[in-house]
């Protein structure tokens, strides 16, 4: 649903596609790395005890602020809740799209 809703937003199919690799591909700036690492943190919080490291939070601050910032992380929120509900409902991802 969101490549699809990203490519007829004109984005490359290089980023789109190289997203879940975007540390070793050359396609994203600093903030949307940042970004990435922030997205990735705040999804994998059972990973490690400290939840979203301090330099993960810096990096993303340093591209964004404070209600830039805010609304990252509660995008970021609600899509690991849409993703919890498809998982435990049993949803295919892009069907009825």
């Amino acid at each position: 649903m969101h490549a699809r809703d990203l490519r007829k937003a004109g984005e490359s199919d290089e980023r789109i596609d190289t997203v879940a690799g975007w540390r070793d591909a050359p396609f994203f700036t600093d903030a949307e790395r940042a970004a990435l690492a922030l997205a990735e943190a705040l999804t994998r919080l059972a990973d490690r005890p400290d939840g979203v490291p301090d330099d993960v939070y810096a990096a993303a601050a340093e591209h964004y602020d404070e209600e830039q910032l805010a609304a990252l992380i509660l995008s970021i929120s609600l899509v690991n809740v849409w993703n919890r509900i498809n998982i435990a409902t049993r949803q295919v991802a892009g069907v009825g799209y």
